[in-house]
């Protein structure tokens, strides 16, 4: 009865009531937020506000709500609001509100809630309080603070770069005449900037800043430093590292210098402490005169090559309130501006673990290899016991030669491997003047001795499954040695689970790759490269988005490629911008790929008005350089089995970016542009169809699934040539022995199984999901992998071993097999589409996913002739559900007998719990 489909079914579409069943409970508020923040200590002066609606009643909407702002939490219990009061204002399809109260200043402490009136119009309780402060959001906010650095100047020549330059120490005493009831300390850095009071680090963040293109925007956080301040005698501490600000002149690929396109300079950080005492006066420290610097002990570090940290040197109480800083020099007050610092918004770095070794082996006399069990993004924490000056040194790599030794080479810095002819016929180092031969992820720590210590680096990061350790006087043991992962700390936002477990192992295997890659950008790869391309975010954005709250980290994307725009409007292929540029519109459309998932997940129209602009300059740049109406230049599908580029393919992504930009234009209400850009894309639509489309036949230019995906996926092919053109994917998907196999690649393969899923042929993609042997992604498990390849064969030599780009089949997963879509027009997922894929081969699916509006649920299982559904549609949303039934079955709901019979296999729902069985008639 559930057999495979060969082709869509027709859908009537009727609304079921959706009366409530039981007891009728009130609607609630809750999960306030600020920008998306819990509580922000770092909020903009006009912040969003948004938050969620509970009920256990079905088909429910706020239909209106209020916000209360007080300045006080006493006075907000008592519905004071001296800073905002919206009065009862009718909702509309955006979620939340821009705070439009009195204007705020910094440090301002704001409380707030929210009550929400239900679909009949019965009000709700207010919602328990929430806060929010306001962070400096201008250069006198920051009250005189200076950008201070150690002195230094850089190498003039590369070579010198690469010798010992330790990291900063920066330090300086204060002292407080009263007890403190609030302490806010706000700290930027270029380079990297840990901040430390009293002899102990602030909170548990790592990288900070994060990534950007730092002379355009530089993002600061605000910790709560209250605990650590005291009457008396105190000091601020600041640790500065190299991280983007001042990397290594390697050549990466034996050519590009990413120090030509950065800017670059010696690390250095800019600071402001504000205390509060009881009296209501305040204490203010900023960085600038009087601070003193000394070099600490971390001798070098580098994003890529890791560090050397002699403990040796370490200055015991350094940052505490009476230390003598003999030797200490003045810092250097810098001229850097401060108009592009911008208060944080988006998940910090976090040592997240441990992950314990799993075992120890030694290939080698005086050579062990410690194996995590996992590819992973992190740092190692190393355990040990040996004399003063032992020399320890660390490697690290994703696989091991066939004798058991490490093998580094799939995550070399830009491939820089070995030497090479100068023009005067010496050797010299692929990467440079100064490079290493090989340019491997290596940490050196010379031990301090005396007993037990702990070495954990502090500058770097690496990606690794083995780390190879030398210069032990002893064998270790895998006790020794754990490792931290290192990401963006996302929210967790889908799961997804079914009776296949090569497809639950693949799903775990696209998690891990994703977290993996979100150091504060999404990168290709998190050790040869480590920079955001946009061709890799646009063929796996979804897939994050369903799994991860991506919210303020997208944001965050977004302005980095509009910050890294090119002087003609031009975006770039990598942002921040590293001087890669050749890639074409398949990587800039993510500017306006991204805007749209924002506002479709999220509701984010603030930042279409913001970014908007700069999309269109980017679209107008590339429509000008389009020859009769095709663009001729840019990669295509990157990493395709067969021949993957061509004026096919990139015109086919013009057209998506085209009509893209014109929805984002209809949203803000820029309806003259919206016309321009539709006209836009339909002459190329036009235009692609003459050069490349064969009507007779559905071929589309030399006929790869590439080019017919393309054509499907991006909008190419016209309404009348689709079925022709699917037919002809199919047959080229099928023309094997060994079932349906793809030479797609990332922007093929997340098309691919759209496409086979949304014409009916979902058996198809499902064999590609399972399939083990080459090329899928079984067969990367197969072959040991716990991170997804960089292509589809397995590298020992060249290609990552940790690269997201065809993690597109865990959107699949949800999307398909689970169902859950956000619909076409959704405006922060309040209209959503569910539509599971029952296939051959599965028993059971278990798929949620956490809107901005609450948790949607797809579950679906096998009960004897019949299929049973559980789906949950959350407050503030309306789902169209469409059922797998076949002729003669009886589509039933469960548990209502008031309308038990649904009488057709699609219809629409509000929000509320659903049971639903679909199988022969009972009785």
């Amino acid at each position: 009865m559930f057999r495979r489909s060969r082709r869509p079914r027709a859908f009537a579409f009727l609304a079921i009531a959706t009366a409530s069943i039981g007891h009728a409970f009130a609607i609630s508020v809750t999960d306030l937020r600020c920008d998306d923040q819990l509580s922000p200590l770092g909020a903009a002066p006009e912040p969003v506000l948004t938050w969620r609606v509970t009920t256990e009643e079905r088909n429910q909407r706020q239909s209106a709500w209020q916000v209360l702002v007080a300045s006080d939490k006493t006075k907000l219990e008592e519905g004071i609001a001296d800073l905002w009061d919206s009065g009862k204002t009718t909702a509309t399809r955006e979620p939340g509100v821009r705070y439009a109260g009195k204007p705020l200043s910094v440090g301002n402490r704001c409380h707030w809630k929210v009550r929400c009136w239900d679909a009949s119009g019965k009000v709700s309780s207010w919602s328990d309080p929430a806060d929010f402060e306001v962070a400096p959001h201008s250069p006198a906010g920051w009250h005189g603070a200076r950008w201070i650095d150690d002195g230094g100047e850089n190498p003039v020549r590369d070579e010198d770069f690469y010798q010992d330059d330790p990291a900063p120490l920066l330090r300086h005493e204060f002292n407080l005449a009263k007890p403190v009831v609030r302490a806010r300390l706000c700290i930027a850095g270029l380079g990297y900037a840990y901040p430390s009071i009293n002899g102990e680090r602030i909170a548990g963040h790592l990288l900070d800043p994060p990534w950007t293109n730092f002379d355009k925007r530089v993002l600061f956080r605000t910790h709560d430093v209250t605990k650590q301040l005291a009457p008396g005698a105190n000091c601020l501490g600041l640790t500065l590292g190299n991280g983007w600000f001042n990397p290594l002149p390697l050549r990466m690929w034996g050519a590009r210098n990413i120090r030509d396109a950065l800017p670059t300079g010696r690390p250095r950080a800019i600071a402001l402490l504000v205390a509060e005492h009881p009296d209501g006066t305040r204490t203010i420290v900023t960085t600038g005169d009087g601070w003193m610097t000394t070099p600490g002990p971390t001798l070098r570090n580098s994003i890529y090559l890791g560090e050397v940290r002699d403990a040796r040197k370490t200055l015991p109480g350094w940052d505490a309130a009476g230390f003598k800083a003999e030797g200490w020099h003045p810092a250097r007050v810098t001229d850097a501006p401060l108009e592009t610092l911008e208060p944080l918004a988006m998940p910090p770095v976090r040592p997240l673990g441990p992950v314990r070794a799993a075992t120890v082996t030694s290939p080698a006399p005086g050579v062990h290899i410690v194996d995590f069990g996992e590819n992973l993004t992190g740092v190692p924490e190393v355990t040990l016991d040996v004399p003063a000056g032992t020399r320890i040194a660390l490697r690290y790599g994703e696989v091991l030669h066939p004798d058991g030794a490490l093998n580094p080479l799939t995550s070399v810095c830009g491939q820089i491997k070995g030497l090479r002819k100068d023009k005067e016929g010496n050797q010299t180092p692929v990467g440079g003047p100064g490079a290493p031969e090989v340019a491997w992820q290596q940490d050196v720590y010379i031990a301090r001795g005396g007993g037990m210590e702990t070495y954990r680096p502090d500058f770097t990061y690496h990606s690794f499954r083995y780390m190879e350790i030398a210069g032990l006087p002893e064998a270790p043991v895998p006790a020794d040695f754990v490792a931290f992962r290192l990401h963006s700390d996302l929210p967790d936002a889908g799961s997804f689970e079914c009776s296949n477990q090569r497809l639950n192992r693949i799903q775990e295997m696209c998690r891990r790759t994703f977290l993996a890659n979100v150091v504060t950008v999404q990168s290709d790869c998190p050790h040869r490269e480590r920079f955001g391309y946009g061709g890799d975010i646009v063929a796996t954005s979804e897939a994050f988005l369903m799994n991860f709250g991506m919210s303020g980290f997208y944001a965050k994307t977004v302005r980095d490629w509009a910050d890294a725009a090119r002087p003609d409007g031009n975006f770039t292929d990598t942002a921040p911008f590293v001087g890669i540029q050749y890639c074409g519109v398949g990587w800039a459309m993510v500017h306006p790929h991204l805007l749209e998932q924002l506002h479709t997940h999220y509701g984010n129209r603030r930042l279409i008005e913001e970014q908007l602009p700069a999309a269109i300059r980017w679209l107008d740049l590339e429509a000008s350089k389009r020859k009769d109406g095709r663009v001729v230049s840019g990669l295509g599908d990157h990493e395709a089995l067969t021949k993957s580029r061509g004026p096919s393919l990139t015109t086919a992504m013009f057209i998506d970016a085209a009509r893209r930009v014109s929805r984002l234009a209809s949203v803000v209400g820029r309806n003259e542009d919206a016309v321009r850009f539709a006209r836009m894309a339909d002459e190329s639509v036009s235009a692609w169809g003459k050069a490349f489309l064969d009507p007779a036949t559905g071929n589309v230019g030399a006929g790869t699934q590439s080019e017919l995906t393309f054509a499907l996926g991006f909008g190419a092919a016209p309404a009348d040539a689709r079925a022709s053109v699917f037919s002809r994917l199919v047959d080229n998907l099928t023309s094997t022995d060994d079932g349906p196999r793809l030479s797609t690649g990332i922007f093929g393969t997340r098309i691919l199984m759209e496409e086979l899923s949304r014409n009916g042929r979902s058996d198809l993609a499902y064999e590609l999901a399972d399939r083990h042997a080459f090329p899928s992604w079984g067969h990367m498990l197969e072959n040991g992998a716990t991170t997804l390849w960089e292509t589809w064969k397995e590298s020992d030599n060249t290609y990552s071993h940790n690269h997201p780009m065809f993690g597109s089949i865990s959107a699949w997963f949800f999307r398909w097999l689970g169902g859950i879509q956000a619909a076409d027009d959704a405006v922060g997922f309040d209209r959503i589409t569910i539509r599971p894929q029952v296939v051959d081969g599965l028993d059971w699916v278990k798929t949620s996913h956490r809107t901005i509006r609450g948790p949607v649920v797809s579950n679906w299982e096998r009960d004897g002739d019949s299929l049973r559904f559980h789906i949950i549609v959350p407050p503030d949303a309306r789902a169209r559900i469409e059922l797998p039934a076949g002729a003669g079955d009886a589509v039933t709901e469960i548990g209502n007998p008031e309308n038990a019979a649904i009488g057709t296999s699609s219809f629409e729902v509000g929000s509320g719990s659903y049971h639903f069985e679909v199988g022969p008639p009972r009785g």
